[in-house]
Order: structure tokens, then sequence, then C-alpha cells
């Protein structure tokens, strides 16, 4: 990656399993946009919603559904809801066609970024999880805004970002792109 001029990119860091959180905010560049209840809302809703309540243990009511209320830890649904609700779509990214399929020179307005799922050890690897960061464009600069790096890192073109991202579909991480809504 490229060297750090970060000057202008706001930077989230993780705290326990919000890395949902941490991702949505660093994708919109401002902090609190999201907050721990709003998505804590948006998960309760989804699960008022969801048809197999019926198939709920005692233990859904603290690994509910779409989030754990202890860590957060949500899931791909919450993510397309919060993203719904702010006018953006999201576009599974099908990872037989790798990276180089992605449309990287379109306009700058169509692709808002890039969210990313990958597999993740915490805790001196007891605990095997998911967690969620964040690719995005400012002033026509690719960076990575995972909230596990201590600031954000630069890359120095399109070409790494596809060779960083076909290292992730490689690992078995999940992309999605964020895609700004036509009006």
């Amino acid at each position: 990656m490229a060297a750090e001029d970060t000057t202008q990119v706001y930077h989230e860091r993780q705290r326990l399993q919000y890395c949902l959180l941490h991702a949505l905010n660093n994708l919109f560049q401002e902090k609190d946009l999201f907050t721990r209840a709003k998505l804590n809302a948006i998960a309760e809703k989804l699960s008022l919603d969801d048809p197999n309540k019926e198939t709920w243990t005692p233990l859904s009511a603290l690994f509910k559904p779409h989030h754990n209320v202890i860590t957060g830890n949500y899931d791909i649904n919450v993510l397309i809801a919060a993203l719904e609700g702010k006018g953006k779509s999201v576009i599974w990214h099908d990872r037989r066609n790798g990276a180089s399929s992605i449309d990287f020179d379109g306009a700058e307005d169509n692709l808002m970024g890039i969210m990313l799922n990958i597999s993740a050890r915490r805790f001196g690897g007891i605990w095997n999880g998911r967690h969620w960061f964040t690719l995005r464009r400012i002033c026509g600069v690719w960076y990575n805004l995972d909230s596990d790096l201590k600031s954000p890192q630069s890359f120095k073109d399109v070409e790494e970002v596809k060779t960083f991202l076909d290292s992730i579909i490689a690992g078995g991480g999940e992309i999605f792109l964020v895609m700004n809504c036509k009006e």
C-alpha cells in the first residue's frame, strides 16, 4: 500500500464486535451517523419481521438472529437495511469473477465504496468469527478503512485495490459493492 496521507480521512477503530458499526461510519466518513442503538433498532425490526420466530431457542434472547446484544456482531441483513435506509443499494459481488469485473473506472458517484466480510480469529485464536470493514475512494484515492488498523491505509492505484480484493476472495472473504442509488 502507498504512503499514508490521512489528513482528510475519517477512521473509527475497533471496539468489541462492532466492526459493522465502524465500517458504516468509515464508509460514510461521519462519526456517529450509525450508533449501537440505531443498529440494534434495525436488528430488532428485522427480528420482529422474521418468519422463523417459532424456531428460536431461549438463547435467542442473547444471540439474536441478526446480532449479539452484548458485543454487536451484526449480520448482512443489518448492513443491507442500514444502507437502504441511507438511499444506497448493495450488490453481492460474484466471487467467481474476481476483482477485475468490478467497475472502478465508472463515475465516482456510482460506486460509493466496498464492504468486506472476512473470517477473523480473535482473543488469541479462541474466538473465530467474521469481521466487517470498508474500502472507499476519497478525493480520487482508494483507502482501506479497516477498524483493526491504527490508521487508514491508501492504495497506490486501482490495480493494487484489485490485487487486495482478489486476496480477500482467495481467503474466503465476501465483497459487497455499495452503490449510490440513481434518483
